[in-house]
Formats: structure tokens, C-alpha cells, sequence
């Protein structure tokens, strides 16, 4: 069993190397995944995690033979217990990128909407390919695929299971950014550095915030900002400072 574990400077790199079941999940990768981003949750030199595959393959979700032996275990949402692809029920508060080479399907869709940002390659494939099998979606996807791209969009691809390719990934806004075959991984590290360069508390808060306000009325989700807001708020003072001081100007880094 392979998940790899590098970090760079302040960005995680999580690795899934199973390219002989193209990134399928069972239960030992499921736990090694979790205990991954438990780690980059705790860590206070670490800012930004990165999940990707290995060999061209990112997940193609979860691995049907340790489904039918019954040897994948799956248990409802509460008291900590875990997705059954590992992570999917962590609530971070650093953001996580997605660098996907190859088929993100099924469970390994799942994964991806479980990260903040989705790097796709131009080959990258999408698709609740479950359907096929009478497998249900019980990682988050039924949850955050209508959030990320829309109800109308998102039952199509439910109902359906039909395959999305790379281009129209980034038309619906499944993905963020598309990059030539092979440099998804790379993409993904590089957009995770320049996140962790920011500052970070007011990342975290606003991006708080914005995750926070699902089912909140907008007087909630206002007054939940405003909270957050507080919190940055020193931060804030100090960028203002930077800048009238002449940093930032033109769009350059701060």
C-alpha cells in the first residue's frame, strides 16, 4: 500500500500511488489519506495541502474488490469516523488543491470536490461512473457537486454517470485551471505555494466564511463574516501598512 507523504516548504504533497488500479481506494489507502491531512491540519509549518495520483491516474474511487469482500469499511457521518475514501469528511481550515492526471471518477470525483481548487491536465476525465454500478455516492459528492457546479449540472452528471472531459470540466467550473498532459501535479504544487504565501489568517478566515455560509440566511452569513473579519482584522492592519508603505503596488507580490 502507497500513499506518499512530501512536503514542500509549507505545502503537503499527498501522492496515491496505486497506478495498477488506477488510484482506486480501500481501506488501508482510505486511512493513510485521512491520517495525511490530519497531519497538515495539525502541523503549524504547513499552510496548503496537495492531493494527486501517480502514473497519469488520479482516483478512480473506490476499489470494487475490497467493496464486494467487504473488507472497505463504510460508516455513517458523526463522531469523527471517517470517509470511506478517507478524508472526505475532514473540515480543514487550510485549503487543499486537487493536481488530477487521468480519471477522477466515482469515489475519486468525490476526493476532487473535497478539495478547495481543482488542477485538471487537458486528459483528465470526470464522471459519477458509480452509476454503472449501483454504488452510491456517500463521500460528499450528492453534497458538493450541485454547491461547486450547480443543481441542474450536477443531477446530469448524477443521473447519468457520463463522462466529462477536461474542457467542458472547466466550462461547468468542476475545475479551476486546465494545464497541458503531465503537469497537473506540478500546477497544482505551484498554485498551492502561491497560496501559502499569502497571509495566512485572513485566508483561512474568509475562507471560513464562505464555506460557513451555506444554510445561513444572509443576515447569518453577514454577521458570521463580520466575525470572521475580526479575527483578521490585525492582520489587515499590518497589510495596510505594507502597502501605504509601498509594497504591493502595480500588482506586485506583497
Amino acid at each position: 500500500m502507497t500513499v506518499t507523504v512530501t512536503d514542500d516548504g509549507p505545502v503537503r504533497v499527498v501522492v496515491l500511488d496505486r497506478p495498477d488500479v488506477r488510484g482506486a481506494v480501500d481501506g488501508d489507502h482510505a486511512r493513510l489519506l485521512r491520517e495525511a491531512f490530519e497531519e497538515l491540519e495539525a502541523r503549524d509549518d504547513l499552510a496548503v495541502g496537495v492531493l494527486t495520483g501517480s502514473a497519469g491516474h488520479f482516483c478512480s474511487g473506490a476499489d470494487l474488490q475490497a467493496v464486494s469482500t467487504g473488507t472497505m469499511p463504510v460508516q455513517p457521518p458523526g463522531e469523527g469516523r471517517p470517509g470511506p475514501m478517507g478524508p472526505t469528511r475532514l473540515q480543514l481550515s487550510k485549503p487543499v488543491v486537487a493536481g488530477i492526471e487521468g480519471h477522477a471518477v466515482a469515489g475519486g470525483l468525490e476526493l476532487a470536490l473535497w478539495c478547495d481548487l481543482r488542477v485538471a491536465s487537458e486528459t483528465a476525465v470526470f464522471g459519477v461512473y458509480c452509476r454503472r454500478w449501483g454504488v452510491p455516492l456517500i463521500d460528499g459528492g450528492t453534497v458538493r457537486l450541485p454547491r461547486v457546479v450547480g443543481q441542474g449540472v450536477a443531477l446530469d452528471l448524477v443521473l447519468t454517470g457520463r463522462t466529462v472531459l477536461a474542457d467542458e470540466a472547466l466550462r461547468i467550473g468542476l475545475v479551476n485551471r486546465v494545464v497541458p498532459a503531465g503537469l497537473a501535479q506540478d500546477a497544482a504544487v505551484e498554485l498551492a505555494q502561491q497560496l501559502a504565501a499569502l497571509p495566512q489568517l485572513c485566508l483561512r478566515q474568509d475562507r471560513a466564511s464562505l464555506l460557513e455560509q451555506w444554510g445561513m440566511s444572509m443576515d447569518e452569513a453577514l454577521a458570521n463574516e463580520w466575525e470572521h473579519g475580526l479575527v483578521s482584522l490585525t492582520e489587515a492592519v499590518q497589510g495596510a501598512a505594507r502597502f501605504a508603505s509601498g509594497a504591493g503596488r502595480h500588482g506586485t507580490p506583497p
